[in-house]
């Protein structure tokens, strides 16, 4: 019998829900926002066609109307290679003035936009274009696609607009479909809960630093700046000395990153003295943060508002947010409720406000693509479940307890570790292998392995460059043990982490 859930309280809750209506389903919707992406951008194609939408460091600067032109030359070269409603096209160049144009193009000629993580091995990409059924695949080294310019007229708020990638407990890639209207909810939900003015879009120029190929990036920064007609200025690789030159150079006001990278930043040299006058939102999210770096961040960015937001790839991005006004005093929670989703608590306990942390709302996927026994596992009755324990204060603030998922996060990747297992468990002279999140002060967490070789030498080096032909290099163990007692497991042979994790002494990094 499932326990029942219980509803996280909104009578605190500091977003406003007043223009949201209920439909037939009880789903929460914005009856008043855009149908779709295209509908969005196009507003600012006509009210600010000079205005910048899409700025590349040291490259291309593309306005609202060359945006449109550009991409519908790249939608016009996607029909003429046979892409039609629905069908999905790969998007695999790196962060910059072509991705933005692939991932518009492809929008334009009706087509399913596939965010390809540019740092996957050859293996993990053809993986993912064949579970997508991908049309055309856009390598990072090829032209961009050009022909006739083209602009589909019968995309609806229910169709796809972008399939991304997640990781699960399996280790096994899964799409994850976002709608027009899930997509365009979330950026709503992002602008109500930041307080960023309906009037900001010249004002507003968001710095991306970390992939687009996240959710992070697309979400909660590329597409809230073409809903509000803002400024994507886009760094192609991470680069802390040009980060900070360009807060100033670029004129950035809104500011997203891991707690990883802001660490880097405020030690670097060349944040000494950079103007951050300007920055008014500093949003930071995907990996455990210490209170210690929140007050480190108001006190460098004194103009910022400082939020801290949770969310899933399952969800087009945010599930809550932390406001300023309790970033320092709260920083072990993730925040309120956003205002388009609610949540509940499937208890595991007594405490009906501790337990796994469920979700519903428009911007939830239906369910994963072309995984129908995925999905009836994670999303029943309408909910999602996280995978999360969290608990619940008094105030409807959400604090993460723990991970179902035994997902190690590292620096804001989401790494599984039972696909690293497997491929350790293939290394030569490993019998058994385990593998556990090693806290770390930049990172938050990063891969550690435990060995088992049953009486077999086991080279590490040897391991791990195993390892580094079969994973992407953020998912190779930095830490690695041998131990020469079989690993402990219960009578059904699931791995006792938990008895692991009090055993395991850690030395120093290996890479």
């Amino acid at each position: 019998m499932p326990r029942p859930i219980t509803p996280v309280m909104r009578s605190r809750n500091p977003f406003p829900q007043d223009d949201l209506v209920r439909d037939a389903d009880g789903v929460l919707r914005y009856p008043d926002a855009p149908a779709t992406l295209l509908d969005a951008l196009r507003t600012h194609v006509e009210l600010r066609p000079d205005a910048e939408a899409v700025v590349e460091l040291g490259g291309d600067r593309l306005t609202y109307a060359q945006l449109w032109r550009r991409a519908a030359r790249v939608a016009g070269g996607l029909r003429a290679r046979g892409v039609t409603a629905g069908d999905r096209v790969a998007v695999r160049y790196t962060a910059g003035r072509d991705w933005a144009l692939a991932f518009w193009g492809t929008l334009l000629a009706g087509g399913i936009a596939v965010a390809v993580n540019s740092r996957s091995t050859p293996v993990e990409v053809e993986s993912v274009l064949g579970d997508a059924g991908v049309k055309v695949d856009l390598p990072a080294d090829a032209p961009l696609p050009d022909g006739e310019p083209h602009v589909t007229t019968d995309v609806v708020a229910a169709d796809v607009a972008a399939l991304f990638y997640t990781s699960g407990t399996t280790g096994r890639a899964k799409g994850v479909p976002i709608t027009h209207e899930a997509f365009v909810t979330n950026a709503e939900n992002l602008i109500r809960c930041l307080g960023i003015p309906r009037d900001a879009g010249s004002e507003l120029r968001t710095l991306i630093s970390v992939p687009l190929f996240h959710v992070t990036g697309c979400n909660a920064q590329f597409v809230v700046a073409a809903c509000l007609g803002g400024t994507s200025v886009i760094m192609p690789g991470l680069d802390l000395p040009r980060l900070a030159a360009a807060l100033a150079e670029e004129r950035i006001s809104f500011l997203v990153t891991v707690p990883a990278v802001y660490a880097l930043l405020l030690r670097h040299p060349a944040f000494t003295g950079a103007d951050v006058s300007g920055v008014r939102w500093l949003a930071y999210g995907g990996a455990p943060v210490a209170p210690s770096l929140v007050r480190r961040l108001k006190e460098a960015f004194p103009a910022a508002a400082v939020i801290n937001g949770y969310g899933m790839t399952e969800t087009a991005s945010l599930i809550t947010v932390l406001p300023d006004r309790d970033a320092a005093e709260h920083a072990d929670s993730v925040g309120y409720a956003v205002p388009s989703v609610e949540l509940g608590v499937v208890p595991i306990g007594d405490d009906p406000y501790t337990g796994e942390l469920v979700v519903r709302g428009v911007t939830v996927t239906t369910g994963y693509w072309r995984r129908p026994d995925a999905t009836a596992q994670a999303i029943r009755n309408g909910w999602l479940h996280t995978g999360d324990i969290v608990r619940v204060d008094e105030t409807g603030r959400i604090h993460i307890v723990d991970r179902i998922k035994d997902i190690i996060n590292r620096g804001g990747e989401n790494i599984s570790s039972v696909e690293v297992e497997a491929v350790l468990l293939s290394a030569p002279g490993v019998a058994d292998a385990a593998v556990l999140a090693v806290p770390d002060d930049v990172m938050g967490e990063k891969v550690g392995a435990v060995l088992f070789g049953d009486g077999a030498e086991i080279d590490v080096a040897e391991v791990l460059a195993h390892c580094g032909e079969r994973l992407a290099d953020f998912k190779v163990p930095q830490y690695a043990t041998v131990v020469t007692e079989a690993l402990p497991r219960n009578a059904g042979g699931k791995l006792l982490k938990n008895r692991l994790r009090d055993q395991v002494r850690w030395g120093g990094p290996l890479r």
